[in-house]
């Protein structure tokens, strides 16, 4: 490993045009689940893979769904077809809470098309009919799943990325408050940050970019730096900025037409962004819109809780995890450890220790990490990992709850 390098990481704030995407895909998710529940429907039914694209004024949801009665409605000829109302309500209440009020994306006058259909049979069965002796449910499709945890910030995060959201975090806090001029910027805004590593370690930050929208048409460049640069500072306590860093704020100038208007947006496009920021691999897979017998999801959220579990447990600095599945299958075919020659045990006994800790069939991943449930929405924008476990069971896969149970795995 190099001892001395930078490292550059990036975020994109909930009004980024995919950011609005995942959001309304994520509501879609939850409206589903809360919708079961209320029904008293079984949410282990529960299946969405739902797709979002937004551009001026127009909103499109399209995908697959396996819903409670309450979504549904009668055609002419008396079948259950998808009502698309509450669809619609949830996506305009993502985009109000968003803050698009503007003219070419509002959220009381955009269009918005529901072309939600039912569930494929043949995926049905491979998930409902696991190819295995356990009976359990098969995974909802083929794939590999990463998960990450370094010693770098306290939530076990890359310090670029961890950084990078939160300066974004705290301008939209200050933007939905109205604080002072703040209460002026707009939802679309992208950040960057290079942190200058030495010895392995994050040392300072050699570069900053913020790009953000700015409802006030005559701001320039060097006032939106005087509004955002208070907010940055806060964010960066506890990582030096360099006495030579590079700041780079709104440096193509203006940045007022934001968001879908300015450019079209689609689910499932900041998968990097929503991770690791680079600092890891990925395998390909998007979060939001699925359901939690896609493994692209369920499986990326339990590799993170093992990853971070294995380095609170102080087995490991650094810890890289492995997933892959088939579809129809329920137990994963391989589970892969790499400690980044960090570790105080080998790979070989971490990766026997977690498959004795949690079972990874993707049921067993819901039940342990109770996933069946509508936590979804929250995820969508800056970063699903490196977040506080809520007390409505959001981020459980962020609790370091598994640090015993490794260990005593690995005396035996």
């Amino acid at each position: 490993m190099r001892s001395s390098y930078l490292f550059t990481s990036e975020s994109v704030a909930e009004g980024h045009p995919d950011k609005v995407c995942d959001r309304i895909s994520d509501e879609i998710v939850d409206l589903v689940y809360r919708e079961a529940l209320k029904s008293k429907v079984d949410p282990w039914s529960v299946r969405i893979a739902c797709e979002t694209l937004a551009t001026t004024n127009r909103v499109v949801i399209a995908g697959e769904v396996r819903l409670p009665p309450s979504l549904l409605k009668k055609d002419k000829d008396g079948n259950d077809v998808i009502n698309p109302s509450k669809f619609k309500s949830a996506a305009r209440k993502a985009i109000r809470d968003i803050g698009y009020e503007q003219d070419g994306f509002n959220w009381k006058t955009a269009k918005i098309d529901v072309l939600l259909h039912s569930q494929s049979a043949d995926i049905a069965q491979g998930v409902d009919n696991a190819a295995d002796k356990q009976g359990d449910e098969g995974a909802g499709d083929q794939g590999i799943m990463f998960g990450y945890a370094c010693r770098e910030t306290t939530e076990l995060m890359p310090a670029p990325l961890y950084y990078s959201h939160r300066i974004l975090q705290l301008l939209a806090e200050a933007r939905k408050k109205g604080e002072g001029d703040a209460g002026k910027l707009g939802p679309d805004a992208k950040s960057q940050v290079t942190v200058r590593y030495v010895d392995g370690k994050p040392a300072d930050v050699a570069s900053i970019v913020l790009s953000t929208q700015h409802l006030d048409d005559s701001w320039d460049s060097k006032k939106v730096r005087e509004v955002v640069e208070p907010y940055i500072r806060e964010a960066l306590n506890g990582l030096k900025i360099a006495d030579d860093c590079s700041w780079y704020i709104n440096p193509t100038g203006k940045f007022v037409i934001g968001g879908p208007d300015g450019d079209a947006g689609l689910t499932g496009r900041k998968i990097i962004v929503d991770t690791y920021g680079g600092a890891a691999p990925h395998g390909g897979g998007a979060f939001s819109g699925k359901d939690t017998t896609k493994v692209d999801r369920s499986a990326a959220y339990a590799a993170r809780y093992l990853a971070k579990n294995v380095v609170a447990a102080g087995l490991a600095d650094r810890c890289t995890i492995q997933l892959s599945y088939a579809i129809g299958v329920a137990q994963p075919l391989s589970v892969y450890v790499d400690l980044h020659g960090t570790g105080k045990v080998s790979e070989d006994a971490v990766e026997a220790a977690v498959r004795k800790v949690m079972d990874l069939s993707p049921s067993g991943i819901r039940r342990h990490l109770d996933l069946n449930k509508p936590i979804y929405a929250k995820t969508a924008a800056y970063g699903h990992f490196g977040r506080k476990a809520g007390r409505d069971g959001s981020f459980s896969w962020e609790r370091l709850d598994l640090v015993k149970a490794l260990k005593e795995a690995l005396k035996n």
